[in-house]
């Protein structure tokens, strides 16, 4: 019932010829079924790479080349908009656009974010789709419960598997989910040739997370609502966001001092950077993003605890102030 492992690194060849799986920085079989797992329920071709970051910069690699322009989703991930100004020593353009609305003209690839984060907003598909760019939507807050991009018109969709995939804080990886056979083969190509592979055991607990998904998803999204309703009405939260699904809401409080005090003070909810496991965690964002977020900035991520459990927490934290 479990898939095995099979950590090999080389394969046996059949008959004097390479076979399916004949060195692992191509392929492996544990790695194969995930991606099996992980295309059929996103509706393509699924790969897997090393991290998030590995997926996002093997991406942009792979699919385009120096003086072609990135219009990036306003207030996405931070990390991605860090990738791209890394890029930029290659010649890679990149321009941020209100992904409410639509993407600037003359882009090669519009990178949205559903929903974005930490500001929790979602993108105007049909807009992205008639810019006539290729379109990659990083849906890793959504999940595959929630969106499926490539029946929005998205080429690619992207997913930290690290978060909701994977789900339990163990897993560090990432995965791109190809419409096109031809964008797969790429990046299949891109990824033997660089080496970002998953390593198996790693790929074993996607699998593993796979399989709860949907119920984990299902609870933190009904607990992050609840959530998001109480902070509205607390006289301490200035500004709530939260795009009526999922696990992942951010709210504002006065000022970065009063952020601290917050996010220090929670017992249940984790201090902790990171997102999608079932475990709550709190953070101030603009520890690392800097001005591109409010000052008082806080992102959830919301576990499986018990709801009142939570809400105590957030309470007595907020009462710190």
């Amino acid at each position: 019932m479990s898939t095995p492992i099979d950590r090999s690194t080389v394969w046996p060849y059949e008959d004097g010829e390479p076979g399916r799986f004949h060195y692992a920085r191509f392929s492996s079989p544990t790695v194969a079924a995930a991606e099996r797992a992980l295309g059929e329920l996103d509706g393509g071709k699924a790969l897997l790479f090393a991290s998030g970051s590995a997926a996002v910069t093997s991406t942009l690699l792979a699919l385009l080349e120096p003086g072609r322009t990135v219009a990036l989703a306003e207030g996405a991930y931070y990390g991605t908009g860090v990738v791209l100004a890394e890029l930029a020593r290659w010649g890679l353009e990149h321009v941020e656009f209100d992904q409410t609305g639509p993407p600037p003209a003359g882009a090669d690839l519009v990178w949205l974010e559903a929903p974005s984060n930490p500001f929790l907003t979602m993108p105007d598909f049909q807009a992205a789709a008639a810019s006539g760019a290729r379109i990659v939507c990083d849906a890793t807050a959504a999940t595959p419960v929630h969106l499926r991009p490539l029946e929005h018109g998205c080429d690619l969709v992207v997913h930290s598997a690290t978060k909701y995939l994977s789900g339990h804080d163990d897993a560090l990886l990432g995965a791109v989910v190809c419409r096109s056979p031809k964008d797969a083969e790429r990046l299949l190509e891109f990824r033997s040739r660089t080496g970002p592979a998953a390593a198996p055991d790693t790929a074993w607990l996607l699998l593993r997370g796979l399989s709860t998904l949907e119920l984990r998803v299902e609870r933190q999204t009904s607990t992050a609502a609840q959530i998001a309703e109480r902070l509205r009405g607390h006289p301490a939260v200035d500004v709530v966001r939260y795009p009526g699904f999922g696990g992942l809401l951010s709210f504002d409080v006065a000022d970065g001092k009063t952020a601290l005090k917050v996010e220090s003070a929670t017992q249940l909810i984790e201090n902790a950077t990171s997102l999608g496991g079932v475990t709550s965690k709190i953070e101030s964002r603009a520890r690392w993003e800097g001005e591109r977020v409010p000052p008082g900035l806080l992102r959830v991520s919301v576990g499986l605890e018990n709801v009142e459990a939570l809400w105590a927490d957030l309470e007595q934290a907020l009462a710190k102030e």
